[in-house]
């Protein structure tokens, strides 16, 4: 598949059927993680690979009770190792090097098959909790990923003109 037809192709997947994923894709999916770019290639993350049924059920009730993130095959927990760091742009790094990795894996998973679904509805205790994360680390985004339980339409999106400016800011 091409890479635009992956970037086309990727969906929020909200339904997913029980089949499983099988260790190789499942490898090639994380490998693209941890090939990501990181601000000054710290790679200060961890990806923790979810397959346990009680635990994804826990962390589907962490999700604000989100049914359909528990019953992917696999959660994918993406944990911040140095929350605190600050780029000299005044963003924290960890906000940009986890959505870069994350969507690594997401356009990994379109690539395998897969669907995957980016939440950021949790409880950042909870979740903490039910990993075992200790309280210095952040949780960037609790991510099922599994196949689809059926095809998922676009949503609509802004036109190009709508999202892009040249030279200069302009609203």
């Amino acid at each position: 598949m091409e890479f635009k037809d992956i970037i086309q192709k990727r969906r929020s997947v909200r339904e997913f059927t029980d089949e499983i994923v099988s260790d190789e894709k499942l490898r090639r999916v994380l490998e693209a993680a941890r090939l990501a770019p990181s601000a000054s290639n710290r790679q200060a993350w961890k990806f923790v690979v979810v397959k346990d049924a009680n635990k994804r059920k826990a962390l589907a009730q962490a999700a604000n009770n989100q049914a359909f993130v528990g019953q992917a095959p696999i959660i994918i927990v993406a944990v911040a190792l140095m929350p605190e760091r600050i780029m000299t742009c005044g963003v924290p790094s960890y906000a940009v090097d986890l959505a870069i990795a994350m969507e690594h894996i997401v356009l990994a998973a379109v690539d395998e098959g897969l669907g995957t679904c980016w939440i950021g509805a949790f409880s950042q205790e909870n979740v903490r909790r039910i990993m075992g994360i200790p309280d210095k680390y952040k949780v960037v985004t609790v991510m099922p990923m599994g196949y689809s339980a059926g095809e998922t339409a676009a949503r609509p999106r802004q036109s190009i003109e709508e999202v892009v400016c040249y030279e200069k800011f302009t609203e």
